[in-house]
């Protein structure tokens, strides 16, 4: 058997390069247009990789990539002086439903194009449309500043405040998925229900279930990496057509960019294998919920040190990270919106399903919100495991660290480490059980709006109060089933 070609990152380097020297000082990669050296560059770039159109696009509020395929004549112009892109993308629901309470866009602006700048340094071939080039967005109000609803602008306001204060965070990502042998038109005609799994059975870290499937896993593992996401572990879990893959950790917005292309990218992939890829939180009610967990590290300036670890302490760990942890559990219910962001987000907590019920921290404790993990100065880190498959990564990753830094700010230290089953620990704080309660406290919490801006948790709560009333009046088959024949 010929030997399978090493798959190629077909991301711009020199772009790349200046992305990851920005970092350190300036928050993350930025886009550069106007800058004629870098467009040159870029020019050269796309030339020799034979691009003949470009597709443009951005991550909405509820996590769907939003975008178009533009011509290269409209990409440039749009390097050079940002474009126009309809802000209904902001005033519309995960099913293209106009949302009828928004402030930022609706009938009552005309829902205007808002301005939109290319990130440069997100240059990337989309390895199965060759001659295709791929490209960010950020939104941006018409005097250049950052479009509040903006979740992906969010993040970047969070990694520059981090940076501020001194540190360079570093996070990665984790997902759970279901994959079904289902296409969209199956899917439908099936109302989502008694979907075929792509393996049966209970088969979780199964050598032999990789090995049957092996086409689509090596395209998917090969494909991310050659769309620059860099998988470091891809293996089947627990339950009929679930998978597991880990995203490496790299500095906060390129980790964050990663996390939020990946499900994109695995449908894209798995589409053109007859598959489809599911991330809800739960799907089934007799399984294990899918997990997006965020494993996340402070370090030094220069990414020298990891200043979540002192060999001093206890656990070795640092003050520092004491109320990192601190501040993350003592805002961990009325975040939870953000975090957990659907209707079904609230199924998979569930005691002894690997989700977490209370905000808690341990040590290696898998019942815990929090895990702390390693005790060496490369190891040292948090795995933030309320976040489901379902986060928006720009969102949870964004929020879980804004809390973190408001527990440094105010050196809030963390309640004692839940030392066993967290599921039966006692006084800890219960997490909401439903989106309803969720965005209650969210609405009513001063601190979230403190730390992620009046803009971002009004839009926010918004939305998040249609998905409730949209819940509220459907008729679900559950209901059906139990009452239709009976009552």
């Amino acid at each position: 058997m010929a030997s399978r070609p090493k798959a190629k990152v077909l991301t711009h380097p020199a772009m790349a390069r200046r992305a990851r020297a920005k970092e350190r000082t300036e928050g993350g990669p930025r886009a550069v247009p106007g800058q004629q050296g870098d467009l040159d560059s870029l020019r050269r770039w796309m030339d020799e990789k034979g691009v003949r159109k470009v597709k443009l696009g951005a991550i909405d509020v509820d996590g769907v990539f939003r975008g178009k395929y533009v011509s290269l004549e409209k990409f440039w112009s749009a390097a050079k002086s940002n474009m126009g892109f309809c802000d209904v993308v902001f005033g519309w629901d995960l099913g293209d439903e106009l949302l009828d309470n928004t402030k930022v866009t609706g009938w009552h602006t005309g829902y205007p194009d808002t301005p939109a700048k290319v990130d440069l340094s997100t240059a990337r071939i989309i390895p199965w449309e060759p001659d295709t080039a791929a490209f960010l967005l950020d939104f941006v109000n018409p005097d250049g500043t950052p479009f509040e609803a903006s979740p992906r602008q969010l993040l970047q306001k969070m990694g520059q405040r981090a940076r501020k204060l001194g540190f360079l965070p570093k996070f990665g990502a984790e997902y759970e998925f279901f994959l079904f042998k289902e296409g969209p038109q199956s899917l439908h005609e099936k109302g989502f229900q008694n979907l075929t799994p792509l393996t049966p059975g209970m088969f979780g870290y199964s050598w032999l279930r990789t090995s049957m499937n092996a086409p689509l896993v090596h395209a998917l593992i090969d494909g991310c990496n050659a769309y620059g996401l860099n998988i470091e572990g891809f293996h089947t879990e627990t339950g009929p057509g679930v998978f597991e893959a880990a995203i490496r950790y790299d500095t906060l917005e390129l980790a964050a960019d990663r996390a939020a292309l990946f499900k994109t990218v695995v449908k894209e992939i798995c589409a053109k294998h007859g598959v489809s890829a599911c991330f809800m939180a739960k799907v089934d009610p007799k399984l294990p919920g899918c997990s997006g967990h965020v494993h996340q590290s402070l370090w030094n300036l220069k990414d020298e040190e990891n200043l979540f670890h002192d060999p001093s302490q206890k656990h070795g760990m640092s003050k520092l990270m004491r109320h990192y942890i601190g501040g993350q559990v003592a805002l961990m219910p009325e975040l939870t919106a953000l975090y957990w962001p659907t209707i079904n987000s609230y199924k998979r907590s569930v005691e002894n399903t690997w989700a977490p019920t209370t905000a808690t921290w341990g040590l290696e404790n898998r019942t815990c919100a929090i895990r702390v993990i390693g005790d060496s100065p490369k190891s040292m880190r948090i795995e933030y495991r309320q976040l489901g498959a379902d986060m928006n990564a720009y969102i949870g990753m964004a929020v879980s660290l804004a809390a973190g830094l408001w527990g440094i700010e105010n050196e809030v230290e963390p309640p004692a480490p839940v030392l066993s089953n967290a599921y039966e620990a006692k006084h800890t704080k219960p997490l909401p059980r439903n989106l309803k309660d969720a965005v209650a406290l969210l609405k009513n919490s001063e601190r979230a709006r403190e730390i992620l801006g009046e803009g971002f948790v009004d839009h926010f709560v918004r939305t998040r109060e249609w998905e409730v009333r949209q819940y509220e009046r459907a008729v679900t088959s559950w209901e059906l089933e139990r009452y239709l024949e009976l009552i």
